[in-house]
């Protein structure tokens, strides 16, 4: 039997990013890929992203937090999931053990994230510092100048999509910028460019539409987890992307499908901050049949 059956998890959203949060800390088990795949599939625990809380690893830390897409594979950020976690710590009894604090460090595969607490409601978290390096978003292709990466969607003589910015939010991300969202179905392409081969980690696909200079119209397909209401990762490489290349300003609210998240691109250390509102679910526990054939 699984080491999971029984455990209590939150089904959670941000903005519609569906979203499970997981309590491992004090245990040492881990969650296979089969045992995110069956948890994603079971009617009570529908995700996009799987948020495993884990005991530090450093110190200075609250918690180690791995996070996993609906396919069983790791990502390396979350903002949408990782608001969801702050409130389970910060609000959540039988996580937060009653501590009332409103600040955390969270250890991620991408590194060390601060969230805080803006009201039950909505948090901050801090994604950290964008990366651009060719090789750190990482492509296959040695483009000096990442703000323009040679792909495209469709005929060759007349490409539906072009030109994305690339950028590493934690995740890899490519960028389309498009005149009219609406006119460009991004199930159709969203795979094929998740898994071209010159992102050879695969990529998050964003679309996006330009307002204004503070505001920006954006649609994901998100890498192992497919088209989703919201992405807190790609709306911060939509951001700084916009940015880059002059479309806009260093903050902007970023409209996606199930809502509005605010982006600021800080000067001052680069690091990019989101702030959201999360929404608690339900909780329940796994039922052990859930796990049968999961190794």
């Amino acid at each position: 039997m699984s080491a999971l059956a029984g455990r209590r998890f939150l089904k959670m959203n941000g903005l519609g990013n569906r979203i499970v949060v997981l309590d491992l800390r004090g245990t040492a088990i881990t969650v296979s890929a089969q045992e995110a795949r069956a948890i994603a599939a079971h009617p009570r625990s529908p995700f996009d992203q799987l948020m495993i809380i884990h005991d530090p690893r450093g110190p200075g830390a609250d918690a180690f937090i791995r996070i996993m897409n609906n396919d069983g594979s790791d990502a390396g950020a979350c903002g949408n999931g990782m608001r969801c976690v702050a409130w389970a710590l910060c609000v959540d009894p039988p996580i937060s053990g009653g501590i009332d604090r409103d600040h955390l460090r969270l250890e991620t595969q991408a590194g060390m994230l601060e969230a805080w607490m803006r009201d039950q409601t909505r948090f901050t978290v801090d994604m950290g510092a964008p990366r651009f390096d060719w090789q750190d978003i990482p492509l296959r292709d040695p483009f000096p100048d990442t703000r323009y990466i040679e792909l495209q969607a469709g005929p060759i003589d007349a490409p539906v999509l072009h030109s994305p910015s690339a950028v590493n939010m934690g995740n890899p991300h490519a960028v389309f910028f498009v005149d009219d969202l609406d006119a460009h179905d991004l199930a159709r392409f969203g795979p094929l460019l998740e898994n071209h081969p010159i992102f050879p980690d695969r990529a998050n696909i964003s679309l996006a539409q330009v307002l204004s200079p503070t505001r920006i119209r954006l649609k994901v397909w998100e890498r192992g987890a497919g088209l989703t209401q919201a992405c807190g990762s790609a709306a911060c490489a939509a951001l700084v992307a916009a940015a880059r290349r002059k479309f806009t300003g260093r903050e902007a609210t970023v409209s996606l499908p199930g809502g509005d998240l605010d982006i600021v691109w800080r000067e001052s250390d680069s690091h990019v901050l989101l702030t959201g509102p999360v929404e608690m679910e339900w909780e329940d526990r796994f039922p052990a049949g859930i796990f049968a054939g999961a190794a």
